[in-house]
């Protein structure tokens, strides 16, 4: 049985083998004002994603959440998946000091790649917790199982080479959230974040396809607004601010 620590980062850690989803976890535990805390499981039986999309949760991957009380004013607290995602790939970077960083990248507005590859993603949510907003990261990393069958590269880090346990990458993620939590300032420090986001960012300055609900567009990633919102220019010049969407190489002409 995977073993985690009782404390990590300074917050208290509830370790469950299986559960159905570390976020649904974490959102109730706000709704019965429970202490800011960790959730991790072994294994997820109803793990999701973006828009509500299937999680695949086996067990040897890891799946946390973090539980947090006003991290920043409402309207900054999406924020906080940039500094989840820079957390994360300093984790990474920590744990296993023989993988070149330039092959690890973040895919906005929540992934972290390997070689161009799905690595882990991260999902926020929020919910009223009495007098205080409650916000939730969840992070899943592909430790030893991935996905197949996807419309965007998936992998996982045994199949790259690499050795690397939900415990030991855990316990580097929960110093790390600390410290970018710390940068970040609860919003007030979003400029240092943004601009270590887009040291790391995938795919910018490059030609990209955007999937939104209504339509597809393309055009060249050239950086993340003030807010995070993608920055994509058209063709003829126009700008346009993506604040939702999934993101893909452009297709080949």
């Amino acid at each position: 049985m995977t073993v985690f620590p009782a404390v990590a980062g300074a917050l208290p850690v509830a370790h469950f083998s299986e559960i159905g989803s570390t976020n649904a976890e974490a959102l109730a535990r706000a709704a019965a004002n429970t202490p800011e805390q960790w959730i991790v499981a072994d294994r997820q039986i109803a793990g999701r994603g973006r828009r509500g999309r299937q999680w695949v949760s086996e067990p040897g991957n890891l799946y946390s959440t973090l539980l947090l009380y006003d991290p920043a004013p409402p309207a900054l607290s999406p924020q906080i998946c940039f500094v989840a995602a820079l957390a994360l790939h300093d984790a990474v970077c920590d744990a296993l000091p023989t993988l070149d960083p330039q092959y690890l990248h973040l895919k906005w507005p929540n992934d972290l790649l390997l070689a161009g590859k799905k690595l882990a993603g991260i999902l926020v949510e929020g919910a009223s917790a009495g007098a205080r907003q409650a916000v939730v990261t969840g992070t899943g990393v592909n430790c030893v199982h991935h996905p197949v069958d996807t419309a965007y590269p998936v992998t996982d880090f045994a199949a790259e080479g690499f050795s690397l346990t939900p415990q030991a990458l855990f316990e580097k993620l929960a110093a790390r959230m600390m410290d970018r939590l710390t940068l970040w300032r609860g919003g007030r420090g979003f400029n240092a974040i943004r601009n270590a986001w887009l040291a790391r960012a995938h795919d910018l300055g490059r030609q990209i396809e955007v999937k939104l609900a209504e339509r597809v567009l393309n055009g060249r990633f050239d950086e993340i607004d003030s807010e995070g919102a993608l920055v994509l220019s058209l063709p003829g010049g126009h700008r346009e601010l993506i604040r939702a969407g999934d993101i893909f190489p452009a297709a080949a002409k």
